[in-house]
């Protein structure tokens, strides 16, 4: 008896769990284009969307150097731009309230994660990636 109980409790708990996924990686009708799930549940790799520049941060200096802002999607998740301008022009002007839109490379966090890879690869190795913002690309 208690060999069937046991047995009982681990399969309620592994349907509990599969349903609790499924109920989460619903597709919203404004994630980010790969597979329909918010960007913050994708594994990493390919994206593209548009979303409304909330915060410009200084450039990373370190190595290669990125410009680097945060976009809100429609969603109302948060996402990390870092744009390589040592390969790719700046973007600029940007500010505050402009909307951009972006193709690039996804890596998850807790914030809901960045997109690098937004420009072309000069080795020709990696899928290029660009910004688009006031009717100019940047790559």
């Amino acid at each position: 008896m208690k060999k069937l109980v046991a047995l009982l409790a681990v399969l309620v708990l592994a349907y509990a769990i599969r349903g609790r996924d499924t109920a989460t990686t619903a597709p919203p009708s404004d994630a980010p284009a790969r597979t329909g799930v918010p960007a913050s549940r994708l594994p990493s790799g390919e994206i593209s969307g548009s979303g409304t520049v909330i915060r410009i941060l200084p450039d990373d200096d370190e190595g290669d150097r990125h410009q680097r802002f945060i976009l809100r999607l429609p969603s109302g998740q948060t996402l990390l731009v870092a744009h390589n301008i040592d390969v790719a022009p700046r973007v600029s002007p940007l500010d505050e309230g402009d909307i951009v839109e972006y193709k690039g490379e996804y890596v998850p966090n807790d914030k809901g994660g960045g997109v690098h890879w937004t420009h072309h690869d000069p080795a020709g190795n990696h899928p290029s990636g660009w910004l688009k913002h006031a009717g100019r690309t940047f790559q």
